[in-house]
């Protein structure tokens, strides 16, 4: 069974609470997510994991009005908190995304399940290197190569990041990356500070059709040119670069 784990958490020290941030009238982010994620064709059952931490509670009574499956485990460890929702729900092929995602393209999260279900891959990311706009990253992980990865991670990026596991042993695992047609990597909407937000709204408020897709926020961008400038300051992955750094003091520790 292909299951969908969305990770979401109140806690950002860039955008505080950006998964609850309305992104159309009374939408939070996540439950756009998930809206458009409803429209995948390769996904089994769809779970939110958020953390045990009592600022959480608000993502869990809104997964229950929402009628889905919500799990609860380590905040620091998401690593081990997919694990254990995987293992749960007796997932073979775990998807990854981030509720920070709310523009998600459930037909390239499509494209990224076909890839692994067809090859039977150990882990299909679309992301390793980046070529899609942030805000678009899908991880598909075979639920074997999920436990190795829980049972050997040391690094604290490898934990809090779920997946840099396989890319640091990429010679261990059956790895295929999903590109696309054109690098777009340079363009963002993803979900981290408050002009993503304004960035995010004017999308929606803008593109009518659902599923909304990439090629009709291309579109959009191509009419409307100085929308993509609204939040083109911030770097991609910048979370994951502090991740690093707490890499290199865990091993100064050693």
């Amino acid at each position: 069974m292909i299951g969908c784990i969305i990770q979401a958490r109140m806690g950002s020290t860039r955008l505080p609470g950006k998964v609850m941030k309305k992104v159309f009238k009374d939408i939070p982010s996540l439950q756009h997510t998930i809206e458009q994620l409803k429209f995948s064709k390769n996904i089994d059952k769809i779970v939110i994991a958020t953390s045990d931490l009592q600022e959480d509670d608000v993502i869990e009574k809104f997964v229950e009005e929402q009628n889905l499956e919500c799990f609860r485990g380590s905040a620091e460890n998401v690593l081990d908190r997919y694990y254990q929702c995987a293992k749960l729900f007796g997932f073979t092929g775990i998807v990854r995304i981030t509720a920070d995602c709310p523009l998600i393209d459930p037909y390239i999260t499509d494209k990224v399940i076909q890839v692994f279900n067809d090859d039977e891959l150990d882990y299909v990311p679309n992301v390793f290197p980046r070529t899609f706009p942030d805000g678009l990253e899908t991880e598909v992980i075979a639920f074997n190569a999920l436990e190795i990865a829980w049972k050997n991670a040391i690094l604290p990026s490898e934990k809090e990041h779920v997946t840099p596991y396989f890319k640091n042993n990429k010679e261990s695992f059956k790895i295929k990356n999903v590109e696309n047609n054109t690098d777009l990597s340079h363009l963002r909407w993803t979900l981290d500070y408050q002009e993503d937000l304004e960035l995010i709204r004017e999308v929606i408020k803008k593109i009518q059709k659902r599923p909304i897709e990439m090629e009709d926020i291309l579109e959009l961008f191509s009419k409307e040119p100085d929308l993509p400038k609204m939040n083109s300051g911030h770097a991609p992955n910048e979370g994951y670069q502090r991740s690093l750094e707490e890499d290199k003091k865990f091993l100064k520790k050693q």
